[in-house]
C-alpha cells in the first residue's frame, strides 16, 4: 500500500508527483488495469508466453544475434 507523509512546508504538487512515483514502483495501477475484468486462464498462459517471447526477442536483440 502506497503512503506518502506530507512534511511540513511541502507543496501539494510534490506530495502528489512522490505519490504517483510511488504507485508506479509498486505497480498498483497496472495490477487495478489487470484485474478490471475477469481474464481466462487459458487467455492468462496466452498472454505470459506472449510476455516470454518479447523478452525473449528483445535480450537477443541486445545482445546481436538477432
Amino acid at each position: 500500500m502506497a503512503v506518502v507523509v506530507v512534511q511540513e512546508g511541502e507543496n501539494f504538487e510534490k506530495a502528489l508527483k512522490r505519490f504517483k512515483k510511488l504507485c508506479e514502483k509498486e505497480g498498483i495501477l497496472t495490477e487495478m488495469k489487470r484485474r478490471e475484468y475477469y481474464e481466462k486462464p487459458s487467455q492468462k498462459r496466452k498472454r505470459k508466453q506472449r510476455a516470454a517471447r518479447k523478452r525473449l526477442i528483445k535480450a537477443l536483440k541486445k545482445k546481436g544475434l538477432l
